[in-house]
This record gives structure tokens, C-alpha cells and sequence, in this order.
């Protein structure tokens, strides 16, 4: 009997470590780490730092597909061409980031270009169908994410909605861009979605001039300048992990996903 014992627990201590190993390896194959995919231009580029920032304060992986120069009919041809993301990473997706901030009207529908069904658009879009693009890249989106219901390969597989299609919108990092900051709030008011509101949250406002340059206080954070409705502006902004304002976007970004997405302490 005492033999047996003997066996039986060094039988045990060859097997538990390779248990224990392979239990390793399932939870590596099954992170359950938040997945953020971005898509944007020059403001959202990794060489900003606030979208990597904020990631790591959420302790969230960052898959940023920012380029500049680009704007949303671009993210949309993208999309379009299946190269925005793959369907292996829409499978881990959990919230999909769009700030394509061009200071265009990306709400009203004058031109009569929307598309009840996103299928009927025709690719490529024109440079100024601002509307359509962000039409379409909802839609499309939203619809990914449904259709991985029908997916066997997916873990959404047979679920009633699919993957929950978790969007959230950018205003411009400051309020000096009215046109489109106030129609992308009517776009994220028509399909209820929430708004990373940069520039309500920023620390300054267009409204009142810096008291020592006497100008609008977007210029001191900014390399550059812009002219809009005859005033000057920063435009891009300071970059960097140690630029104040990358920080103060990765804080007010961080804080928006915590109000939609319950993360585990």
C-alpha cells in the first residue's frame, strides 16, 4: 500500500506541471484583455500617443489603423476592400474607435447620397461624400458584427444579435472645427452612439482668448497652425507620451470607454 502511494504521488508531480502548463496555454489562447481597434488620420496616428495612453491606462490592446492624410471616404474604401481589419480580428474587436475629423458636414444628407441599404454604395465614393462614407461605415460595421451569428467558426456563433457592434465617435481635439463637431454629435445622436467628447473636455474653449497671447489657446499646444472662419487655431497637436495634451485626450478617452464598457478591476 505504501508503495502504491509512493507511485501515485510521483506520478502526480511528473503530470501537474504539464497540466499546469497546458492550462497556461488555453488562457493565453482565450485573453480576455479589451481589444480597441481606431481608425483616423493625422490626429490619431501612434506617433500621437493618446490612443496608445489611454489603452494602457484601460488596460486594453491597441490596434490603431490610423494614416494620415486619410479621411473617412478613405476608411470606407478600406473597409470596403476587407482591409480595415480581418475577419480574425473582428472576431476580437470589442469597441471600434472612428476619429476621421475633417471639418466637413458628416450629418446632412443635401446631395441625396445615403443608401438605406450600405451594399448599394459605389466604391470608390467621391472625395467629398462625407455623409455616405460615415453612412457606410456604420452600417457595415454593424452588419460584420451581426452576420457573425451565421459564422460556425465564430464564438457568436447562433447568439440572437451577434457581436455587439460597439461604436465610439471623436469630436476634433478642440471646438474650433464647429461644423463638424456639432454634426457628428446629430450622427451620434441618430444611431445612439456615445461621443468622445475631446473638445468639450480639453480645458480651454474657442469662446475665450488665452489671457497671455491674447489668441486662441489651441495655438500654445500645437506645432502648427490653421485659419478657420478667419481665426487662427492650432492644428496639429504636440506629440508624444510627455505632451500634455496627449495625455489629457488618453485621460478624457479612457474615461468614455469606462462609461460603456464594465471592466474588471
Amino acid at each position: 500500500m505504501l508503495q502504491s502511494n509512493r507511485v501515485l504521488v510521483g506520478l502526480l508531480m511528473t503530470v501537474l506541471p504539464i497540466v499546469q502548463n497546458v492550462a497556461a496555454q488555453i488562457s493565453d489562447d482565450h485573453d480576455d484583455r479589451l481589444v480597441i481597434l481606431l481608425s483616423g488620420a493625422s490626429f490619431a496616428t501612434a506617433s500621437n500617443r493618446w490612443f496608445e495612453m489611454g489603452c494602457e491606462q484601460l488596460g486594453a490592446d491597441p490596434v490603431n489603423r490610423a494614416k494620415g492624410g486619410e479621411s473617412i471616404v478613405d476608411a470606407a474604401q478600406r473597409m470596403y476592400e476587407g482591409a480595415l481589419y480581418s475577419a480574425e480580428e473582428l472576431e476580437d474587436i470589442d469597441i471600434f474607435v472612428i476619429m476621421q475629423v475633417h471639418d466637413q458636414d458628416v450629418f446632412h444628407d443635401t446631395k441625396g447620397v445615403l443608401r438605406e441599404n450600405y451594399e448599394e454604395y459605389s466604391f470608390p465614393l467621391a472625395r467629398d461624400n462625407y455623409v455616405g462614407a460615415f453612412d457606410y461605415v456604420l452600417k457595415k460595421y454593424m452588419d460584420d458584427c451581426f452576420r457573425l451569428r451565421e459564422d460556425s467558426t465564430s464564438r457568436y456563433y447562433g447568439s440572437l444579435c451577434g457581436k455587439p457592434a460597439v461604436i465610439l465617435l471623436c469630436t476634433h481635439w478642440h471646438d474650433g472645427r464647429q461644423l463638424y463637431n456639432r454634426t457628428i454629435r446629430l450622427l451620434a445622436e441618430k444611431w445612439g452612439l456615445p461621443v468622445v467628447e475631446f473638445d468639450r473636455y480639453v480645458g480651454f474653449s474657442r469662446h475665450q482668448l488665452h489671457p497671455s497671447t491674447k489668441g486662441q489657446s489651441s495655438v500654445i499646444y500645437s506645432v502648427d497652425t490653421q485659419i478657420i472662419d478667419g481665426q487662427t487655431f492650432g492644428w496639429h497637436p504636440q506629440r508624444g507620451d510627455n505632451a500634455y495634451i496627449q495625455r489629457r485626450m488618453a485621460a478624457i478617452f479612457a474615461s468614455q470607454v469606462r462609461q460603456i464598457w464594465l471592466l474588471d478591476e
